[in-house]
């Protein structure tokens, strides 16, 4: 081999190397780029969005003269049966039917205690359904993922992306007016 064609290859070799490199990296970015236009596609939406906006489950609630009633009351503990009933038949927002949406919230596991999370109830605020009753019919919503994922525990916040169906489910939990056929999930830390 020639003095030239050696000192050519000697400088083709790294350019080759450098564009083979470029090309991963290009490819990895444009993995990037489809995987962050993905979530973007999610439209985020808020947990007051998930109630139909003529619904008021206070009104009952402004009837009663709830001073004049104690807990032992029979006509109280009708009352908290009317009103249980009210919240896990509450109405959904059927605009939502198919629509690809990101809800942050708290997990209520279904699974059990297991080191997997698969299917599980996304409330909006700490607590509910574990410490205290559940809230109503459409602030619940049950979250199937397609396969199972580890590191999240009862109660964590997650931001969890998928297609919402309005769709009433009974678990041991609470009643779920919506289910979520998750396609991501991922922890939320709340902005400081």
């Amino acid at each position: 081999m020639n003095a030239t064609r050696r000192s050519w290859l000697k400088r083709a070799v790294p350019a080759v190397a450098a564009l083979a490199v470029l090309a991963v990296l290009a490819g990895d970015l444009r993995h990037r780029r489809s995987h962050a236009d993905a979530i973007r596609s999610y439209r985020l939406i808020r947990w007051w969005e998930l109630t139909p906006k003529e619904w008021d489950p206070t009104k009952r609630l402004r009837e009663l003269d709830l001073d004049a009633m104690k807990d032992s009351d029979p006509r109280s503990q009708r009352f908290l049966q009317e009103m249980r009933a009210t919240w896990d038949n509450a109405p959904t927002v059927s605009a939502l039917n198919g629509e690809a949406v990101r809800l942050v919230g708290y997990i209520v596991p279904l699974d059990g205690p297991a080191a997997e999370l698969r299917e599980f109830l996304l409330v909006p605020y700490f607590g509910a359904c574990i410490h205290s009753p559940p809230p109503a019919a459409n602030q619940i919503v049950h979250v199937a993922l397609p396969e199972a994922v580890k590191g999240f525990e009862a109660m964590d916040m997650a931001q969890v992306s998928g297609i919402m169906k309005t769709m009433r489910q009974d678990s041991r939990m609470g009643i779920s007016g919506y289910h979520l056929a998750a396609e991501d999930i991922e922890r939320y830390v709340p902005r400081q």
